[in-house]
């Protein structure tokens, strides 16, 4: 598996490499937190990213299927948000997160509205994007 995270700037990998015996499934984790990153690093056309924003449905979709193709795994998990404590408006409000799944059952997205502090949401966004990589593994 692999991970392309931006809001939460390295925290799903960190949390999945706690577990000893993780590199017998992990392989590769993106932090692309720049939009430039999710460019070079993921394929996420620049073209997407201004059209619809870097904390969007498609990017988020995109970031996934980048980290698959590029890290050559079975499942990979994506997530884009606002963290804050700015950054958030009317449409896009703070604790918005997209994340986006690429697995053996297809590519999927998920949108979230998390409520709390900075710290609050990246751990929220962590705990969901654990829960997909669970649910995924569970219908391999």
């Amino acid at each position: 598996m692999a991970t392309a995270e931006s809001c939460t700037g390295g925290l799903v990998a960190g949390a999945i490499t706690t577990i000893a015996g993780a590199s017998a499934v992990f392989t590769h984790g993106f932090v692309t937190y720049a939009n430039a990153a999710k460019t070079q690093m993921l394929g996420v056309p620049e073209e997407l990213l201004e059209m619809a924003g870097a904390v969007s449905e498609p990017v988020a979709l995109r970031m996934a299927q980048g980290a698959r193709a590029r890290a050559g795994v079975d499942v990979a998990v994506s997530i884009t948000g606002i963290a804050g404590p700015e950054g958030g408006t009317l449409e896009k409000p703070l604790g918005t997160v997209w994340f986006g799944l690429d697995g053996p059952s297809g590519a999927s997205t998920y949108h979230q509205i998390f409520h709390g502090n900075r710290d609050a949401i990246r751990a929220q966004s962590v705990a969901f994007a654990l829960k997909l990589l669970e649910q995924e593994g569970e219908t391999a």
